[in-house]
């Protein structure tokens, strides 16, 4: 017997009638920064998640796992990352530590793996980059879309249907976009879910907005005037939108531009622990080469936005929009790799500058751009660094609920909240029950709580949320934060409650809570396998 097959026999027969529980719709964006969207301060043409956030509840302090594969490992698990064994990405490490072997081990079970067990169809699009054994072997009926981390928006031969025999559209001669394609399959399989006449689990996956920075010429140009202004207009901008919203606090500072800190990757390049440029100090062609890469990325959005609004519009005129909870947000901060000016070509320190007519080459078939640390920092507004980084730079996300009458009309959530939540909501949502075990393998117990009591303004309980990625660790207990930045760096002490803009480090004045703190993070990366693969292990086995 197979994993899929035994763990449909742990369904509970009472379950599979049909009852009013809801569908689930988790929409998970890349690449994404905290205040790109217009809901959260961000000057991206986002109607339909403005619409989502003003009928729905927007927390303003969750939490995602500061990088691809761990996020998508950790959302779907309700473990932290490295329990899965994706304590960093697909394709494992040296020595193959048990917390980083790059691929999903066999002491979880995924969302769809356990709805299955409640009577729920279950469907994936868009981006999986989990390794194997891929998204059908995990739970899920149909998929569409990018089994690997990153490729073309334009070039169809890397979206992949599974089951392989299933129907699959095709697109003539320059049809073809993935973040449109994505929602078609998407809106097939929801027409072939209504059919089973069962609650369903959607898990849809945009690759918007991570590099290669690809969009329509028409959706670019739109955006080449607003970012003419620069990153520096563009995050004084943000930040003052952001307090009028009441999304920060007037006592958090603006912080400075943002440094970059050593690249552990790719080749040196000359920028490690300088801060980005000031843009008036920008020579004006890489100024209009910047414009043009930072418009790419927001038309990516504005589009993922748009065929977020087809997917809504096809729940509404189903009658099923009522009875859907949506969940959206973002895998990781807002990609800085690796220096100011972006990359060309290939993911390291090789950048084209674009000049004159090239520049209306940019984002088309054929092409491959990045945006560099300087948007970056923009997007990631308030907050300092980025994507890789435990810092909030890195690791805060937008999480907008949806859920009529279930969820709060246009209220803020400032509980903290993390991935791992995802697994027990579903499971709470669903009335199904997670398993102990599958094939005779001991399933880890979620680590979570779930996000329900959220919904109606009631406190759920933790002890603490951890974090490790590439040597940057983090641990939040209420609203203090202990962080240290890559393998060497010392741990900083943050008191998110006054200052989550990370502007004032409180190790000096108290030593004791930072020991503590540490002492608890290291206690957690003994029992979740978090030891950095590049360290030399400090912590056991």
């Amino acid at each position: 017997m197979d994993r899929r097959t035994f763990l449909q026999t742990l369904a509970v027969p009472a379950l599979l009638a049909q009852t009013k529980r809801p569908n689930i719709v988790v929409i998970l964006a890349d690449d994404v920064g905290y205040s790109d969207l217009g809901c959260y301060g961000g000057e991206v043409h986002t109607p339909n998640l403005d619409k989502l956030a003003a009928n729905g509840l927007r927390f303003t302090q969750f939490y995602n796992c500061a990088r691809c594969c761990p996020s998508r490992a950790s959302l779907l698990s309700g473990l932290y990352p490295h329990q899965t064994g994706v304590g960093n990405m697909v394709g494992g490490r040296p020595g193959d530590l048990e917390g980083y072997t790059g691929r999903m081990n066999d002491r979880n079970v995924t969302i769809a793996e356990v709805l299955r067990t409640a009577g729920y169809s279950t469907m994936m699009t868009g981006k999986w980059h989990l390794a194997t054994p891929g998204p059908v072997a995990r739970g899920f009926d149909e998929y569409y879309g990018m089994l690997h981390g990153y490729d073309s928006f334009w070039d169809e031969s890397k979206y992949t249907r599974l089951p392989a025999d299933h129907p699959k559209r095709t697109y003539g001669e320059g049809k073809f976009y993935a973040t449109d394609a994505i929602t078609d399959h998407t809106l097939d399989f929801l027409a072939v879910a209504r059919k089973k006449k069962q609650p369903y689990f959607l898990y849809l996956a945009y690759n918007a907005a991570h590099f290669p920075l690809h969009a329509p010429k028409a959706a670019i140009d739109r955006y080449v005037p607003v970012y003419e202004k620069g990153w520096d207009e563009i995050r004084k901008q943000r930040f003052e939108r952001m307090r009028k919203m009441e999304l920060l606090p007037s006592r958090w500072e603006f912080t400075p531009r943002s440094t970059i800190p050593p690249n552990r990757v790719s080749t040196p390049h000359g920028w490690d622990n300088k801060q980005n440029p000031a843009w008036d100090t920008i020579e004006a062609d890489r100024r209009k080469d910047l414009v043009r890469r930072m418009s790419i990325y927001a038309a990516m959005i504005e589009i993922m936005d748009r065929n977020i609004g087809r997917v809504v519009e096809d729940l509404k005129a189903n009658g099923e929009l009522e009875n859907t909870l949506i969940l959206f947000l973002s895998d990781n901060g807002a990609c800085a790799e690796w220096d100011p000016w972006g990359f060309d070509n290939s993911s390291g320190p090789d950048n084209t500058l674009h000049k004159g007519a090239e520049l209306d080459r940019m984002g088309q078939a054929g092409t491959y751009h990045s945006y560099g640390s300087g948007w970056a920092n923009a997007c990631n507004t308030p907050f300092r660094y980025y994507k890789h980084y435990n810092h909030e730079g890195g690791i805060a996300t937008p999480l907008i609920a949806h859920w009529p009458g279930n969820v709060r009309a246009g209220a803020m959530e400032q509980q903290p909240g993390h991935l791992i939540d995802l697994m027990p909501t579903c499971v709470e949502l669903a009335g199904a029950k997670y398993p102990a075990e599958a094939k005779g393998k001991a399933i880890l117990p979620m680590e979570g709580r779930s996000l329900v009591p959220t919904f109606k303004g009631k406190k759920i309980q933790r002890d603490a949320l951890y974090w490790e990625h590439e040597g940057n660790r983090a641990i939040r207990i209420g609203k203090w934060k202990a962080v240290a930045l890559l393998p060497a760096g010392k741990w900083e002490l943050y008191d998110l409650e006054r200052d989550r803009t990370e502007m004032h480090d409180l190790a000096a004045k108290d030593p004791k809570r930072l020991q503590s703190m540490i002492a608890q993070w290291e206690h957690w990366a003994r029992r979740t396998h978090a030891i950095p693969w590049m360290w030399k292990p400090e912590y056991g086995s």
